[in-house]
């Protein structure tokens, strides 16, 4: 009675969740045991727009030409299904050493879906997919120092991990009370620009697009995270892994491929991203990475055993998000305590090489990765 009481407190104020162990999560990784990946089709990109509590989100992350790293993105959040809110952020990272960080983050206005939910509207904003279902193209003049105007057009077919990409949270296999899902599109074409008040910045080369969704709150699905976006000219590496809170029994979760132009080498749920070296960030007690190593296994699409790897040094971090920053002090001191959490990201962009094998060939290639470490809550 008394783990009831405290998980009717945790759905409505977000504390902490009783100790259910390992068995309360159906990870994907066990679909992924037979079915190691499916291509994503157009009525998976679908917004679910669910109403309850979840935070759903399609992300479009951009390494330019030029060498600029982006990102664009909508989050639809609904919380506890009493309230629901719609956010766009733009982002540029320069890394020129001179000037700083593009960032901007808007609440959306009279939001709103296409009848069949392929595209999302609202004052001054849109994201819509083509008939085809290959093409997003992202609209947004919410603000004035970022305007948007996008497009991502998918080269490699697109997967979820497993049978349809979910985990699910909750004692009751046939009655989840959560769960989390990510459908990739991990090589795009990117075309267009952002405005911004120093002039139009072409942002035009390799992207990637992540539709996410997390039914249920999100420092009960995930204590802490490891993203990873590889591009290079012949490759493009996907790693999404978080781990549970001990609610869930310390889960490790990790999905991720590799593709080329037109093709999906290799999708599954057998990969691993490890800090190898790391610091102690002196502002907030993270233990910050230094360096990690990212690993991809098991069956390429064509049945041979496959193997990547992408490690070094992450050079200087190019960004630390305090994830609560906007959020007023004495609410944010109340999650802090009462939850155990104070989400950080910490975000890199070094020059790296995968190693990528299948069989017996054996090939390198240099390109840029984009990661992120979030710490959530919890030890590490």
């Amino acid at each position: 009675m008394f783990n009831w009481a405290k998980q009717q407190l945790a759905n409505v104020a977000g504390t902490q969740e009783p100790i259910y162990g390992p068995d309360a999560i159906q990870p994907v990784t066990k679909q992924a045991q037979d079915t190691p990946y499916t291509e994503v089709q157009k009525d998976d990109l679908k917004w679910v727009a669910m109403e309850s509590t979840c935070v759903e989100t399609q992300t479009f992350y951009i390494v330019a030409d030029s060498g600029l790293l982006g990102m664009a993105q909508v989050i639809y959040s609904n919380v506890a299904g009493l309230r629901t809110t719609c956010q766009f952020n733009a982002k540029i990272f320069y890394q020129d050493g001179k000037t700083p960080n593009l960032w901007s983050s808007d609440p959306l206005s009279n939001t709103r879906f296409d009848k069949d939910k392929y595209n999302f509207y609202a004052d001054n904003c849109s994201l819509e997919l083509s008939p085809d279902g290959n093409t997003y193209t992202i609209k947004s003049n919410t603000n004035k120092q970022s305007i948007v105007n996008l497009t991502f057009t998918k080269v490699a077919p697109g997967f979820v991990v497993g049978k349809n990409g979910y985990s699910y949270f909750g004692t009751d296999p046939a009655k989840p009370w959560g769960s989390m899902r990510h459908a990739f599109w991990p090589r795009c074409k990117v075309e267009g620009s952002i405005l911004t008040q120093a002039g139009e910045v072409n942002m035009g080369g390799r992207g990637l697009f992540i539709h996410a969704l997390q039914g249920m709150k999100p420092h009960h699905a995930a204590a802490r995270w490891d993203f990873v976006n590889f591009q290079s000219p012949s490759y493009s590496a996907i790693l999404m892994e978080y781990v549970t809170p001990p609610s869930y029994g310390s889960t490790v979760v990790s999905v991720g491929g590799v593709a080329t132009d037109d093709k999906i080498i290799y999708a599954g749920a057998t990969n691993s991203a490890k800090h190898v070296e790391k610091k102690q960030d002196t502002e907030n007690d993270w233990p910050e990475p230094v360096a990690t190593a990212y690993t991809w296994d098991g069956k390429s699409s064509d049945g041979q055993a496959f193997h990547a790897e992408a490690a070094g040094s992450l050079g200087p971090r190019i960004d630390r998000v305090d994830v609560m920053a906007e959020v007023p002090g004495f609410v944010k001191a109340i999650v802090a305590s009462a939850a155990g959490t104070k989400p950080y990201i910490y975000q890199y962009a070094p020059k790296l090489t995968i190693k990528v094998k299948v069989g017996d060939e054996e090939k390198e290639e240099e390109g840029t990765l984009f990661t992120e470490a979030t710490f959530i809550s919890g030890e590490y």
